[in-house]
């Protein structure tokens, strides 16, 4: 290839696993996705880092556990002095590039107390996660966290007038007498959203997604289009909002049985508010057509913007991501929301497609190796020619499997989660510093540390559908499997994690050496000089 290498990494927000049909949903076809496929590698074994927004994509842009970054749950700020993904690819001379959303809240008590501006290209750099920003909008413009949404005046441009367009016409339906039914009570959600199709989020942010593309110049980029649906409000507009009948919807995914002698934190979660809801009938009847027409909508997007990226020739030298934050469980195992490790929250659409001659071997393949989000920062590292920082980035790098070289980075995964926050907390009587889940899974079982209670452990070989907990069985077998995982996580913790300033080569050179001036265990001068190779009196 002779024009640069750029990195398109398309992010859904709430977008399950199973939900496309390149991963198996039988009627909610994503044909364009599927050709993204069929063009790559895609992940069948993909885990986010932690359940939740801030944490999960905090954890992407630094490819860093939460135990390192600190971020562990949504309006946690990343602390001053993280490395981001941008920071990285600003070595390479490469773009780092936002459309859409990223959930990043600055640590702007560490910038005051460190002397930072916040206004200077230091604090600006920080507070945007490391992205040079072309359209930042995290929705759930009720509440802004950041710059005034650009959103907003363009909808207000086309005439939707308002405090709060994106609420009143992108996240509403209209009443018979022209009130205003707002999507956030679930019951409006199967009518469709006021504003006209081609002037929705999803529209918008792709349309700008092009505008970048089109205007970039010669230097090389990463484009991060991180589109804020499929997630709630579950609302869409016309021909998505009855798109899909009950006909065309998975049956719900759980069972009384999950109820008896529950998981301690698991039976606080099924009691707490947003899962009583999620587990009524009518809310998931009420919602999950339009959060399937939310996924088509960004399918037939995607087609829109793959066919100006061929117009344009950037499919010859883009590699093109499919990433999602975490998934939601609509009212599978009695929740609601994301937050646990049940594979319809934990487990996410991944598919990498590399445009370079040497991923053909890979091209249209499935992989069953357990990946990781903080994988995608150590594989772009690699994708433009830059050095691995193993001293930083946690994850593992892709390139290998790409390029057919191998079948697997690791032997089992890890996730996150801090409650600390939610209703479940309160129900327990936790305290924070134990309100803390971590997750182990490899090819067959997975298990979930609970500190404070028992552990969960599910085989995903005779229990697909992880409705079985073992995590109380007596049986000697699940015993040992237990403490093997339990071993595994151990293990993972007790590895360093911030020493973050000295490359693993610069750590191999300074082997048995001592700093200039420094004598230690030196007899005489003879001893020294036979030693160092040269006179004692001189400097080396």
């Amino acid at each position: 290839m002779t024009k640069n290498k750029n990195v398109l990494w398309i992010m859904a927000d709430q977008l399950r696993w199973d939900y496309l049909s390149c991963y198996g949903h039988p009627h909610l076809h994503t044909p364009n996705i599927d050709r993204l496929a069929q063009q790559g590698v895609q992940f069948n074994r993909a885990y986010v880092n932690a359940p939740v927004c801030g944490a999960s994509r905090m954890s992407y842009y630094t490819g860093r556990y939460c135990r390192s970054h600190g971020a562990t749950w949504n309006f946690f700020p990343l602390r001053i002095g993280e490395y981001t993904l941008g920071d990285h690819l600003k070595e390479l001379d490469v773009r780092s590039v936002l459309v859409g959303k990223t959930h990043m809240i600055a640590d702007t008590e560490g910038m005051q107390w460190l002397g930072i501006d916040p206004n200077s290209d230091v604090g600006v750099n920080h507070a945007q996660c490391g992205f040079e920003v072309f359209e930042r909008d995290d929705g759930l413009h009720l509440t802004r966290q950041h710059q005034p949404s650009n959103y907003d005046e363009y909808l207000r441009q086309l005439g939707f007038e308002g405090d709060n367009p994106w609420h009143d016409w992108a996240n509403s339906a209209e009443g018979d007498d022209g009130d205003v039914l707002s999507g956030w009570l679930i019951k409006n959600n199967g009518a469709a959203a006021r504003i006209p199709e081609e002037h929705s989020e999803t529209a918008y942010m792709t349309n700008r997604a092009m505008e970048f593309m089109d205007g970039a110049g010669d230097q090389p980029w990463m484009c991060h289009l991180s589109y804020i649906k499929p997630h709630w409000p579950y609302i869409v507009p016309e021909p998505y909002h009855d798109m899909y009948p009950p006909e065309t919807w998975l049956p719900v995914n759980r069972s009384e049985a999950e109820k008896v002698n529950a998981q301690p934190v698991f039976d606080a979660y099924m009691r707490s508010r947003v899962c009583r809801a999620f587990s009524q009938d009518k809310v998931r009847d009420a919602m999950l057509g339009a959060y399937m027409g939310l996924i088509k909508q960004i399918d037939d997007h995607l087609g829109r913007l793959f066919d100006h990226m061929e117009k344009t020739g950037l499919m010859d030298n883009t590699m093109i991501i499919m990433s999602s934050d975490h998934g939601d469980y609509l009212g599978d195992h009695w929740m609601g929301e994301k937050d646990l490790f049940h594979d319809c929250s934990v487990r996410v659409p991944l598919i990498i497609r590399d445009p370079d001659p040497s991923a053909d071997a890979s091209r249209g393949t499935v992989s069953q190796a357990l990946v990781e989000g903080i994988d995608i920062a150590p594989t772009l590292l690699d994708y433009f020619g830059g050095q691995q920082k193993p001293q930083i980035l946690e994850g593992k790098n892709l390139m290998p499997i790409l390029r057919g070289e191998t079948e697997k980075v690791r032997d089992w995964a890890i996730s996150e989660y801090d409650y600390v926050t939610r209703e479940a907390r309160g129900i327990l009587g936790v305290s924070a510093e134990n309100a803390r889940l971590v997750m182990c899974a490899d090819q067959r079982w997975k298990f979930v540390h609970s500190e404070g209670f028992r552990p969960m452990l599910f085989d995903l070989d005779n229990d697909p559908n992880e409705l079985n907990d073992l995590g109380a069985s007596e049986d000697p077998a699940h015993l040992e499997i237990r403490k093997n995982m339990e071993a595994r996580i151990s293990e993972w913790a007790r590895r360093h994690h911030n020493r973050t300033t000295k490359s693993f080569e610069v750590l191999d050179s300074l082997i048995g050496g001592e700093p200039t001036g420094i004598i230690i265990a030196m007899y005489d001068e003879d001893d020294y000089e036979q030693t160092f190779n040269h006179k004692f009196n001189e400097r080396p």
